[in-house]
């Protein structure tokens, strides 16, 4: 298995300096036009987790998604944004994050993401509710922040797109996995896996170090990627923030499912990961359940819910 990964520096979201890094990461890709044809539907998915700590750098920056709907739109795409936030609409926590100008400049849609029933690839996550937009789009382009998580150690362009489950579901979902990691990861893998991104832009000129994804700091990381294989850009940034890659779940689990190139296998035409490694990137101090340890009554309730109404109605349907 091989992929390509292609890498830059880039130490500033000012307007020339980003254009010029975005068309030189993505030059050994074939460009824009490589990915978008005229007519196409692009959806654009960032992390737009919360709206709370603006600044903090919780969310992918308005200035790079700018320059990608402009790469779009140049190519002859119509771009929109896509997201289910944890709190809040999309509109709202992109606006938030100071989205309001480039959505007004570039006249781009934002929507909030609806559930509807796709089939994955393992049998073990049949009943999960994927968003219809997400997977009707003509064209995919995850747009993932450079991040620390509490519970899955990094989060990156696999958990990135987690954002594509609707609303409440992701709820649900915690649930299911309980106080296993590996079953999550898995899930978020097959996840990625099913939706497919053409194409995965990952924001590292700043992180979020610490206890993330949105309890950390700010960390300059100076780095911009871009792949088609979300697995392959993960596991290279996961080798430029010098952390153990079967502490990251979502790596972990691509690794087992042989979707996951070895970093032997992953061409850099242009920087590697260890010309661009990073010294003491901070992880969470303790990383917390994926159920989010609630007391067990209320689990054990969520639970039953989820098998009642969601999970076997599901299957029943699956069997028709």
């Amino acid at each position: 298995m091989s992929a390509t990964v292609s890498f830059v520096r880039a130490d500033s979201y000012e307007n020339s300096v980003l254009e010029t890094a975005l068309r030189q990461v993505l030059a050994p890709l074939g460009g824009m036009a490589a990915f978008v044809k005229p007519g196409d539907r692009v959806l654009l998915k960032p992390n737009l987790l919360t709206g709370a700590r603006p600044g903090k750098e919780c969310t992918t920056r308005p200035e790079l998604v700018y320059w990608v709907a402009r790469l779009v739109l140049e190519a002859g795409g119509q771009p929109f944004l896509g997201d289910s936030p944890a709190f809040g609409s999309a509109r709202g926590v992109a606006l938030a994050n100071g989205y309001q100008p480039i959505v007004e400049e570039l006249r781009l849609p934002i929507i909030d993401f609806q559930g509807r029933r796709y089939e994955t690839v393992g049998e073990g996550f049949n009943h999960l509710l994927l968003s219809k937009e997400a997977m009707e789009a003509d064209v995919v382009i995850n747009l993932p922040k450079v991040k620390s998580h509490a519970q899955l150690t990094l989060t990156l362009g696999v958990k990135n797109l987690f954002g594509c489950v609707p609303g409440k579901m992701k709820a649900w979902w915690h649930m299911e996995a309980g106080k296993d990691s590996d079953r999550f990861g898995k899930m978020l893998v097959e996840t990625a896996r099913t939706i497919d991104p053409d194409l995965t832009i990952l924001d590292g000129i700043i992180g979020h170090e610490g206890n993330g994804p949105s309890g950390g700091e700010p960390r300059p990381l100076g780095v911009l990627g871009a792949s088609t294989n979300v697995f392959a850009i993960d596991r290279a940034m996961v080798e430029i923030l010098k952390t153990d890659p079967t502490r990251v779940p979502t790596v972990a689990a691509s690794q087992k499912l042989g979707l996951c190139p070895r970093l032997t296998e992953i061409e850099f035409p242009l920087l590697t990961p260890a010309e661009l490694q990073i010294q003491d990137w901070k992880l969470p101090e303790k990383l917390m359940p994926i159920d989010f340890g609630m007391p067990r009554v209320l689990k054990s309730t969520f639970r039953h819910l989820y098998i009642r109404f969601i999970k076997e109605p599901m299957k029943a349907y699956a069997t028709r």
